[in-house]
């Protein structure tokens, strides 16, 4: 039995050893394509100059581009002198998640307050949906300390606070992990969360955070806050009306 257990630890450590393996690939591979421009357009490339790239066999890269194009980093169009790659969203996560990683490692130590400006603006209706998702409500509970009353405040920043949403785009945060639902038949994405503080007399002691999903269909100067009270109600806004939060990361 001592045998069979070591055999088992063995293959196990080795399994784990190959993901990591696959993993540093995949990273690899995602920032040498990003290097060339695959994050904004696609980019024409082909599996020699890839090979290159990654100092790799031609073989080995053609696997690779189709083992990314499988696993749903890369949209690849193949066409009669070539191929086309562009990043898709889950890619371009794959990437900042390295970035997030190496910003713990240099600048972990400095915290950084942001102040957002913003006006409320009525949103698409999606957060009232995704808030009350059990996969979504468990992490907010667990990671956060409450319960999210259903929707989202969407403000609309200023330019300082575009400039600031871009800087919580490269801090860790609090991840939220993605998940599939069976019953709606499909997986959600995950994200990250950061507590934030709202400048206002009424909201004095209510928690809230902002949350930065991984797929969202707002623009990158609208953000979104999360409470366990109806901001909009309780703090008497309109659309229009200018908010002020604080976000220490």
């Amino acid at each position: 039995m001592r045998c069979l257990s070591k055999l088992i630890n063995t293959k196990t450590k080795k399994k784990e050893e190959e993901k990591m393996k696959i993993s540093g690939e995949t990273t690899l591979s995602l920032r040498k394509l990003a290097l060339l421009g695959a994050v904004e357009q696609p980019v024409k490339l082909s599996a020699l100059q890839f090979a290159e790239m990654i100092n790799s066999s031609g073989q080995t890269a053609a696997r690779r581009l189709q083992e990314l194009e499988r696993e749903g980093f890369v949209h690849r169009r193949i066409t009669a002198d070539g191929q086309w790659i562009v990043l898709t969203k889950t890619g371009i996560v794959q990437l900042k998640e390295e970035c997030y990683e190496y910003q713990e490692i240099f600048f972990s130590a400095s915290s950084v307050e942001l102040e957002f400006v913003g006006r409320v603006i009525t949103g698409l209706g999606e957060g009232k949906y995704y808030t009350t998702l059990e996969g979504y409500k468990r992490q907010f509970e667990g990671k956060l300390g409450f319960t999210p009353f259903p929707g989202t405040l969407n403000l609309r920043l200023d330019a300082q606070g575009i400039a600031a949403r871009g800087i919580l785009d490269v801090r860790k945060g609090i991840k939220l992990e993605g998940f599939e639902s069976k019953r709606a038949k499909r997986t959600f994405g995950g994200g990250k969360c950061f507590p934030c503080k709202i400048a206002c007399n009424r909201a004095e002691g209510v928690k809230s955070a902002v949350i930065i999903p991984h797929r969202t269909h707002y623009p990158e100067d609208v953000l979104e806050i999360i409470s366990p009270i109806f901001l909009r109600c309780e703090l008497k806004l309109n659309d229009g009306d200018e908010v002020r939060a604080k976000v220490v990361t």
